[in-house]
């Protein structure tokens, strides 16, 4: 299935309107502005991309452990706010957080802040365009929530990623 088939139309022009944002409007899009920007630009990248730069012999850093670490921090902020909005059994905490971290929310909120025209891909991935595929999307997302973890800890984190779930109506409860 097509990136587009998961997005509203008024979403993707949106989205292409964004394409030549600075980092700067992106930070202010995430709602976190970075101390160490290095972290942001590494989350931006990926594996395809830093394997071409050190064939080069050029220090480049991919985004897979961000994704992982921010695959770890999204669930704990998750699972975090559905109990404090009372969500108490370890079936329903589950079941809503598989929901919520679905593919297709991650991707949409990259897509909304235009992060895809800022990933740092290698030569085959840009051919074949997969910074305008849902799971990159996703990816790269996870990898920026590891970012700004490290970058703001925990309490900004949280706050950061709540608003993106609220910003786009999808309940938390």
């Amino acid at each position: 299935m097509f990136w587009f088939s998961y997005f509203p139309q008024k979403i993707i022009r949106e989205a292409i309107q964004l394409e030549s944002m600075t980092v700067e409007e992106i930070e202010s899009a995430l709602g976190y502005y970075f101390s160490d920007k290095s972290l942001l630009n590494r989350a931006l990248t990926r594996k395809t991309f830093a394997l071409e730069e050190k064939q080069q012999n050029r220090e480049c850093e991919d985004q897979e452990i961000f994704r992982t670490l921010g695959d770890a921090v999204l669930k704990l902020v998750l699972v975090d706010k559905l109990i404090e909005n009372g969500v108490e059994t370890r079936g329903e905490i589950t079941k809503q957080k598989i929901h919520l971290e679905r593919e297709e929310n991650l991707a949409r909120i990259s897509l909304s802040f235009g992060i895809g025209s800022f990933i740092n891909m290698g030569i085959g991935e840009k051919k074949q365009k997969a910074n305008e595929e849902p799971y990159v999307l996703a990816e790269t997302l996870e990898a920026v929530i590891g970012a700004i973890y490290l970058d703001g800890r925990y309490d900004e984190c949280r706050k950061t990623i709540i608003n993106w779930f609220e910003s786009f109506k999808i309940d938390l409860t």
